[in-house]
């Protein structure tokens, strides 16, 4: 069974699927990680996390530590013989467990080959997504990388079922970025990896600022996806909080029992979670089978659908963006490229130098994030823009920290309430 069919038969089951992040260097490490994941009180995929050497390709540097038995903050596949890395999945990996490959690389043919060999068909990421946050890499370049390893996926044929690939635009910066952008770079990675020839993608969305506006935002990335994916199987998948997370334990559960919230109330399929140590360091085992089986919990406390219009406003701004970028060229890869130089895609704060950083956002009284500044980007007579005051240091970290803050204040409330409650 493939990756999408495990997803939809637990959706079809009434489950959502619930995943962590997690990476370990030792492959024994490694396969503890993943058993654990899979004997979770809840309905579970695996993940491989890779290494940030490997993410960069400094293999070098991963192999001194291999050698030296150095912690690494992840799975160095590529250094890893294939033969290894089926052995540490044999007897974990199957039609009921399914794992997947998360890397954020700007140039991932490395680890496309490796992860191939190794007989994984599942992945994430995209030639924004895993560029413009995480490298200096020049935007064409990342769109090359991209288009080649898609290729490369779908020629390998593998086993297990379709190649699988998750858009990672929905999780742009993971914060301060308006849910408008968040939903057109996703769409369009989507379709990207469609054009190409894949037809088995999830789209990702991160949980935002507001419950209501994050309603709308997936609203309007299941409406898009439907219009532009007609004959692509694709589901929706939640990141909880990307940004600073809550210090408190209270905070932390209640932030990510409002991710599950939000991926039940939009009828969401899977959801990557985050622990109670985010703030602090990267979790253990336990604290990661901790947060899966919490997600599970809120998620099936949560028993009602959002009403939401279609034609919302998120709606109205990610269908612009698209629009705007597909009229740019007829082959897509370059059109991104040219709606980056343009400035029609601009990332607030985001300071790669194919951003043109003209477009700045804001956080208002609700906790909705809106447009301040525009630069280039066509939503004049969409989107009223709102004039703020200059930011500041201490504006931009009150901002950075809204969320954070929110959650962790529930701490002096009443910890049985929060600890399975929605967003704030």
């Amino acid at each position: 069974m493939s990756f999408e069919e495990f997803v939809a038969r637990s959706h079809a089951a009434g489950a959502l699927v619930v995943q962590p992040r997690m990476g370990f260097g030792d492959p024994t490490a490694m396969r503890a990680g993943l058993a654990a994941t899979r004997s979770a009180r809840a309905v579970t995929v695996g993940t491989l996390t890779l290494d940030s050497y490997t993410r960069v390709r400094d293999t070098a540097s991963a192999e001194h530590a291999l050698r030296n038995g150095l912690p690494l903050n992840g799975y160095p596949i590529v250094n890893h013989p294939p033969e290894v890395t089926r052995g540490m999945l044999a007897g974990l990996m199957d039609a009921d467990f399914p794992v997947q490959v998360r890397h954020g690389s700007a140039r991932p043919a490395d680890i496309f080959r490796a992860m191939i060999a190794a007989g994984l068909h599942a992945t994430e990421g995209g030639p924004v997504s895993y560029c413009l946050p995480y490298s200096r890499t020049p935007l064409d370049e990342a769109v090359r990388n991209w288009a080649f390893c898609t290729d490369l996926l779908l020629a390998a044929e593998p086993e297990g079922g379709r190649p699988h690939v998750e858009t990672f635009g929905g999780c742009m910066m993971g914060q301060l970025c308006p849910p408008s952008e968040l939903v057109a770079l996703s769409v369009l990675e989507a379709l990207f990896f469609y054009r190409r020839g894949l037809r088995s993608i999830s789209v990702s969305y991160a949980q935002q600022t507001n419950m209501e506006q994050d309603q709308e935002a997936v609203s309007a990335l299941r409406g898009l996806c439907a219009e532009l994916l007609p004959e692509a199987t694709w589901h929706v998948v939640i990141y909880a909080y990307m940004g600073l997370f809550p210090r408190t334990e209270v905070g932390a559960l209640s932030l990510l029992a409002g991710a599950a919230e939000l991926a039940v109330t939009t009828g969401s399929e899977r959801l990557i979670v985050k622990t109670t140590a985010e703030a602090h360091r990267i979790p253990t085992v336990a604290e990661n089978v901790a947060a899966l089986e919490h997600a599970h919990l809120a998620a099936r406390a949560t028993i009602h659908r959002a009403t939401v219009a279609a034609d919302n406003q998120v709606y109205r701004e990610a269908a612009a963006l698209v629009d705007a970028v597909l009229n740019c060229h007829e082959d897509l890869g370059r059109a991104l490229v040219i709606a980056f130089k343009r400035g029609l895609l601009d990332v607030p704060f985001c300071l790669h130098p194919d951003n043109a950083g003209q477009a700045r956002s804001f956080l208002d009284a609700e906790g909705r994030l809106g447009w301040s500044e525009l630069g280039s980007l066509p939503l004049r007579g969409v989107v009223e823009q709102r004039r703020q005051a200059a930011l500041t240091s201490s504006t931009l970290m009150s901002a950075l920290s809204h969320v954070q803050s929110t959650h962790d204040a529930l701490a002096f409330g009443d910890h049985e309430t929060v600890a399975i409650g929605g967003q704030a």
